[in-house]
């Protein structure tokens, strides 16, 4: 195999900075040496800024009344990125793009990635040795592919290093009221993750049910085994809605956990799920949600998203 040179260059970027970090982890691990400087260090697409802070002792000593600093920006809310599934789903993402997630998700603590099949194999290696879990979505975004396909998908993925599956629901037989077909659907998923220890949230797109489609596929999905219930894909005709999150708490109760996705972009849009029951968030706008000035914009409705368009 002879790579392209477009693709070495994505690899050796993707290389050095995963190699950055591991210095400035080493460093911030390490013991300091007698007179040695207390520094960290961040690092961000390929850049690495140390900052020394007994080095601020000295500026203040000299006359400075007040100190500025606009690197290094640290999440505001650990306990909220915990919840947070950093999310790249879109079909055109790149390699690159996917390391720079796999990079972030690390530096904010976030629960996990979710991305592609295609693409769990380098977030496996990327997150090795972190507590970031690898989440890919099976029968992706429209649910209708049969229920053994979907099972091999989950296999599949798991044997590259997925750690949480992220199903769709077979939708149409939930309109349909095929409960036994919805419930081997999601079986199939659940035993295959199950005896590899992954998690299974079962996307309802909930854009195309109504209230009572909506509890019935909570309840399948409850009694098929899932550990978490999520609204959306992200690529159909609208997203989370704090009304969801709190009809599929109810109807799941409190041992099964409820995942919002779609249209969540700040932090009052993460909060509102949160306060409504939900116990994971779902969104690409991830790194906003948890840095201080997120929290600051106006919270805005979700909006149906644009064909293509992942969240």
């Amino acid at each position: 195999m002879n790579p392209d040179p477009k693709t070495i260059e994505t690899l050796v970027e993707i290389i050095t900075r995963e190699v950055l970090v591991a210095i400035a982890e080493s460093q911030q691990k390490g013991a300091l040496p007698e007179g040695a400087s207390c520094c960290t260090m961040d690092c961000s697409a390929g850049i690495c800024v140390r900052t020394c802070f007994d080095k601020a002792g000295h500026v203040v000593s000299a006359g400075a009344e007040r100190l500025s600093s606009t690197v290094g920006i640290i999440p505001q809310d650990q306990s909220l990125a915990k919840m947070i599934d950093h999310t790249l789903l879109k079909p055109d993402a790149t390699p690159d793009q996917v390391g720079q997630l796999c990079f972030e998700a690390r530096k904010h603590g976030f629960a996990s990635v979710c991305v592609n099949p295609t693409w769990v194999k380098l977030c496996a290696e990327l997150l090795r040795g972190t507590s970031v879990k690898v989440c890919t979505v099976i029968g992706f975004p429209l649910g209708a592919t049969p229920a053994e396909v979907k099972a091999f998908e989950t296999q599949n993925a798991l044997d590259h290093g997925a750690t949480e599956i992220d199903m769709v629901i077979n939708i149409g037989a939930v309109k349909a009221r095929d409960l036994e077909l919805v419930a081997k659907d999601i079986r199939g998923v659940v035993q295959t993750a199950h005896a590899r220890g992954a998690l299974v949230k079962v996307i309802l797109e909930t854009c195309l049910l109504n209230d009572e489609e909506k509890v019935l596929a909570s309840l399948l999905s409850k009694e098929a085994g899932a550990d978490f219930v999520k609204t959306s894909t992200g690529f159909s005709t609208g997203g989370a809605t704090v009304h969801d999150i709190e009809l599929m708490r109810k109807a799941v109760g409190p041992n099964v956990g409820v995942k919002a996705s779609g249209g969540i972009r700040t932090t009052q849009d993460a909060e509102a799920m949160v306060k409504a029951g939900a116990t994971r968030i779902g969104a690409s706008a991830s790194v906003k949600i948890v840095q201080a000035g997120g929290a600051g914009e106006a919270e805005k409705p979700a909006a149906a998203p644009a064909a293509g368009k992942s969240y």
